[in-house]
């Protein structure tokens, strides 16, 4: 049961332009999502669907607040798989904790599979030196997932928002997604003790729960976000060719045979994202082995997903008319958002990679 009433939507509605116009945070947002228990843990399946619903009221807001879904949701695919060594992320989730991603680096197209930032042993535990990009989050997290490298070592673990030995460089000021405020983060000697150390894996792929629980989260609700602003740019679409009407045959350009098909096709295209999303999402709960296609199953949902976005809020574009080109309309704030899931891991060329190597390798 989701906890997104129509009132708590519409009033983070509201607020996304001015976020968006400020570059601002999503403070109000995120405040009352919290009083509404919408960061306590739940199925990837809810979890999907209510990213999908908040984001067509607020993507910035519903990206954002994805980071924190992420790691809760590989909390909870251990779990379910025997894995209870990261219960406490599930315990802190249920009393407030925001949690955040310091994953991503400058340069580093390896992604999960090796890293810039150096983890360095030390007595009862490890020091993180390095520089995380795109750390959605970063004014109000409480509890950052990092990772470095340690020698031929990977090690996953988690600062606080009062550890010592890191600082937020405040440079987020993009094209799209500006509430999600997600600044650089730089990391001097950050110390994680032994016990919020979530992992140590050999540098390279690796099919552990823990990388697959990342995998399967994020790419998952990242589609469903994206098919969120797809679903509010249909409705705009919608709306414009309704309200429009041409001067010369005087009628709603919603009766002409070529807007018609344009939004149709957008439909047709959006109304696939569902059950590909929803099954996987469902899938995961059930703990369904789909052994070596997991990757090319997940990878391949949040691409498609993705694209399709960009599709079908391009064809409310070409609906609108002048008015949607206007810098101030929802339109175009969603025009520019959508351009940022071309940023996402993975991307286009890895996807293709990773469906070709399952398939011919």
């Amino acid at each position: 049961m989701t906890v997104l009433t129509q009132d708590l939507l519409d009033r983070i509605r509201s607020r996304a332009a001015g976020y968006d116009r400020d570059n601002a945070f999503f403070t109000e947002d995120l405040d009352e999502l919290r009083a509404a228990g919408y960061l306590t843990p739940r199925s990837l399946l809810d979890t999907a669907r209510d990213q999908r619903l908040l984001a067509a009221y607020a993507p910035a807001t519903a990206l954002g607040v994805n980071m924190h879904h992420v790691w809760v949701g590989v909390a909870r695919v251990l779990a379910e798989r025997g894995d209870h060594s990261l219960d406490w992320v599930l315990e802190d989730a249920a009393a407030g904790e925001l949690f955040a991603f310091g994953v991503s680096e400058p340069g580093n197209d390896a992604v999960l599979w090796d890293s810039t930032t150096v983890a360095a042993p030390v007595e009862g535990g490890f020091t993180f030196t390095g520089t995380k990009i795109f750390t959605s989050l970063s004014p109000a997290w409480t509890r950052l997932g990092v990772f470095g490298r340690d020698g031929d070592t990977l090690v996953h673990g988690f600062i606080t928002r009062d550890t010592p030995g890191w600082r937020s460089l405040d440079d987020w000021d993009t094209l799209g997604m500006r509430a999600t405020q997600s600044h650089t983060t730089v990391l001097d000697g950050a110390f994680v003790p032994t016990s919020r150390i979530a992992r140590t894996l050999p540098v390279g792929p690796n099919a552990d729960p823990f990388v697959f629980g990342i995998f399967a989260n994020f790419l998952l609700l990242i589609g469903s976000v994206y098919a969120g602003i797809a679903d509010r740019g249909l409705e705009l679409a919608v709306e414009a060719v309704t309200r429009r009407t041409s001067i010369h045959t005087g009628e709603s350009y919603a009766q002409n045979p070529d807007f018609r098909w344009r939004i149709a096709d957008a439909a047709i295209a959006l109304d696939a994202i569902a059950p590909q999303l929803e099954r996987l999402a469902a899938d995961v709960d059930r703990v369904v082995d789909h052994g070596a296609s997991w990757f090319r199953k997940l990878t391949g949902a949040r691409h498609r997903s993705t694209e399709t976005a960009r599709y079908v809020i391009d064809q409310a574009m070409r609906s609108a008319g002048g008015g949607g080109y206007r810098a101030t309309g929802e339109l175009a704030r969603l025009q520019r958002d959508v351009l940022a899931g071309i940023y996402h891991p993975s991307t286009a060329e890895a996807v293709h990679s990773t469906v070709a190597a399952n398939l011919l390798d």
